[in-house]
């Protein structure tokens, strides 16, 4: 199946092949992904030209974890997916805080590639606290 309609981008981290002098592309399904990962790790603001693209997540870094703050952050990354990634269907956002205790909430979102109606998951682990060896 010629999946070329679903797009072609930078992968990310930029990376560069010495070899050849190009760039390290995503494409397909990946690169839906990849737009995912972006999309939920970029603050608001951050891109010039789209100060409205992202989820700021980092904001909600001290929040308590109750049935308020994981309905926001639902709200959050409904709103961002429905406006930045137009190539999907969402059909589920989970919010685990079963690790909340060290630090992490994991997003597990569940979606449907609206051209080739294929199903996938995407995990997104959101750590509250920063840093290495952290006590």
């Amino acid at each position: 199946m010629n999946t070329d309609f679903l797009g072609t981008g930078w992968g990310f981290p930029p990376t560069f092949d010495n070899a050849t002098n190009k760039v390290a592309m995503s494409s397909d399904e990946a690169d839906i992904q990849l737009s995912l990962q972006i999309l939920l790790s970029t603050r608001k603001g951050e891109r010039v030209m789209l100060p409205d693209y992202g989820c700021n997540l980092n904001e909600m870094l001290f929040e308590p974890m109750n049935t308020t703050f994981k309905s926001y952050i639902s709200e959050m990354i409904r709103t961002a997916i429905l406006y930045y990634e137009a190539r999907i269907d969402l059909n589920s956002l989970l919010i685990d805080d079963s690790q909340d205790a060290e630090g992490i909430i994991i997003i597990n979102i569940s979606y449907t590639v609206r051209t080739t109606n294929s199903r996938f998951n995407f995990v997104y682990p959101f750590y509250k606290r920063e840093g290495t060896e952290l006590n």
